[in-house]
């Protein structure tokens, strides 16, 4: 109930439309309710009287025709389902304006939610389960809210006349007529009770199904790479399966409540006709009366019949809606305190003061890590995978908050400024480059959108990147495909250092950015970056030992403490760490001069082994 509440609440913003949808609705209901009176006044006035038959049980005006009572009649039902058609077409499409408006706003309200959400939460979500849910999901209260909602409301509506409107004309006929109410409602209430589980875990196995679809699209080339097209197909085929299962288990549910409701519908006509038969003998009901009461009995019957299929698209949407509210309902662990600071132009220093970081309450990542960045400053990370050099780095724009300590940026803690004021201070190349579909014009100024063309070009040079941009036939309004899959990985690092450069900002932070490039293009980034780092605080994460040397300070990470600072040649004196990283690379460099590729590997491989 709390559930279904809460989605009914979004319809509150389109109250205009939905209420003028309703009143259509009850005008339909009070025409709906008004035509079995007129066939009935037809039947007693009209046909009965004409054929002489004396009719005690009903008044009908005198000084009229048979035939003029039944022209009357017949075009006032004829001008009532006109009328009542126009109310439909009005309610069936406000019903539909306000659901899809409920639908708009759930898509937008996820997709900000998701936005706001922190990294460590995303880290754990599944592609696949948040499509499901902000598609196919928001589809299922879209049509709860429109249709669905409308024809229960329908049903209600006539279900609450029809039985005022029968007591008032017959209440013996009448109870005999709801006989059959209680069972109906009482096989209503079971079948809820069983189809809403049963497809919460439908909603649950088709995002399941999507998260299977999404990561084999993304990781195409990793399947074909290992030739695993036959597994990757009977995966799908097992959750398609379970899938069909499961809609399968629900529909058999439906396909037995229905015809039971069917059933009980038709034998309340039937107890209708045999006791109004009765009554009419005796002279306590007249033939239209009778008539009246069956084609009351068949309004209510035909959505009662519907009732199964409403209860399974209410279910269907009570668990889409708890689906889609334990997104919206997520704590967002990284936001902006109450009072947070306007962070404007600064000057760069970057300090870490006993940084303690656990991701999802696991052992440490970072270990009492202090450090202090001045402005202009390039400082170096170096350690091996999994030391921690990465959520260093993470920990500046606040995409992750610390466990312990603090991080600071002139002197203010990253978590009492405003995280936009933040992040726009700060330009990054990450290790896994991400361009968007679109144009590489868009791409370069994705973060100042409005950037003109000279200043989108001139970042281009800067990164290297104009001169084979130009190559292409229709330069900068070159689309590059989905996730940049037409670039190469060097041109996509050289688009990213553009877009970063383009923010002119204070920090820069250089995540490995020279791992997918060749010597070459490397030597002509070097070239770039040393007249553009200059008055920027950079904090620059490599594998390798040449790619650092030059800096002003390098960090040696192991294990997520820091266990080295200094210069090259200061290092390379006094920390054996950074020592034997120096040596073994120096080492494989030596051995790939002198016996080739393969032999390199074979060497080193072997003294691995030794």
């Amino acid at each position: 109930m709390g559930t279904g509440l809460r989605i009914l609440s979004y319809v509150r913003r389109f109250w205009p439309a939905v209420s003028v949808a309703y009143a259509c609705l009850l005008l339909v209901t009070a025409i709906e309710l008004w035509v079995p009176y007129m066939i009935r006044f037809v039947i007693d006035c009209a046909i009965q009287a004409g054929a002489g038959v004396e009719n005690v049980r009903f008044a009908c005006p005198s000084g009229e025709l048979p035939t003029d009572i039944a022209v009357r009649a017949s075009v006032m039902i004829v001008g009532l389902t006109v009328l009542k058609g126009g109310f439909l077409f009005v309610s069936g499409y406000l019903a539909e304006y306000g659901a899809q408006g409920v639908a708009y706003d759930l898509r937008n309200e996820i997709y900000r939610h998701l936005q706001r959400l922190s990294f460590a939460w995303h880290d754990r979500a599944q592609t696949g389960q948040l499509m499901a849910r902000a598609t196919s999901d928001v589809e299922q209260l879209r049509f709860f809210t429109g249709r669905a909602f409308l024809q229960l409301a329908q049903l209600a509506l006539l279900a609450a006349g029809i039985t005022i409107v029968l007591f008032t004309m017959n209440w013996k006929l009448a109870i005999a007529s709801v006989l059959m109410f209680p069972f109906l409602i009482r096989i209503a209430n079971n079948y809820y009770a069983v189809v809403w589980p049963m497809f919460r875990q439908v909603q649950q196995e088709l995002a399941v199904l999507a998260t299977i679809v999404q990561e084999n699209l993304a990781g195409a080339k990793v399947v074909k790479a290992f030739a695993r097209e036959p597994d990757q197909i009977e995966k799908f085929n097992r959750q398609n399966a379970l899938l069909r299962t499961q809609y399968v288990e629900a529909a058999e549910i439906q396909a037995y409540s229905n015809p039971v409701m069917d059933v009980l519908a038709n034998l309340g006509a039937v107890i209708v006709l045999w006791y109004g038969g009765f009554l009419i003998i005796q002279g306590e009901l007249s033939v239209g009366q009778l008539v009246a009461f069956n084609t009351y009995l068949l309004l209510v019957t035909r959505p009662v019949r519907r009732l199964g299929f409403l209860i399974s698209q209410i279910s269907r949407a009570v668990a889409a809606g708890e689906r889609i509210f334990e997104i919206l309902d997520a704590p967002v662990d990284v936001d902006d305190r109450p009072g947070a600071l306007q962070l404007n132009t600064i000057r760069g220093e970057v300090v870490f003061d006993q940084v303690s970081v656990s991701y999802y309450g696991g052992e440490p990542v970072l270990k009492s890590v202090s450090f202090d960045v001045h402005p202009g400053e390039v400082v170096a990370l170096l350690g091996a995978t999994g030391s921690g050099k990465t959520t260093v780095v993470n920990l500046i724009p606040r995409f992750y908050d610390v466990s312990q300590g603090s991080v600071r940026i002139d002197g203010h803690d990253v978590r009492d400024v405003q995280l936009l004021s933040l992040r726009r201070q700060i330009g990054m190349v990450l290790q896994d480059t991400t361009l968007f579909t679109g144009t590489i014009r868009e791409n370069i100024a994705f973060g100042v959108p409005d950037a003109t063309d000279e200043h989108v070009f001139a970042m281009a040079r800067a990164a290297r990147a104009h001169e084979f941009i130009m190559e292409f036939p229709d330069g900068y309004a070159t689309h590059v495909g989905e996730r940049g899959v037409t670039l190469s990985g060097g041109q996509k690092q050289r688009i990213a250092i553009a877009r970063a450069l383009l923010l002119d900002p204070r920090i820069l932070i250089l995540d490995d950015f020279t791992s997918a490039v060749d010597t070459e293009t490397e030597a002509l980034i070097r070239e770039a970056l040393d007249v553009l780092m200059e008055g920027r605080t950079t904090l620059v994460i490599a594998q390798r030992v040449s790619t650092v040397q030059s800096a002003d300070r390098i960090l040696v990470l192991e294990r997520g403490e820091l266990v080295g600072v200094g210069n090259h040649d200061e290092l390379l004196e006094s920390n054996a760490i950074y020592a034997e990283i120096y040596h073994l690379q120096l080492m494989d460099e030596s051995v790939a001069e002198t016996f080739g590729a393969d032999g390199a590997a074979e060497l080193v491989a072997g003294r691995r082994r030794g």
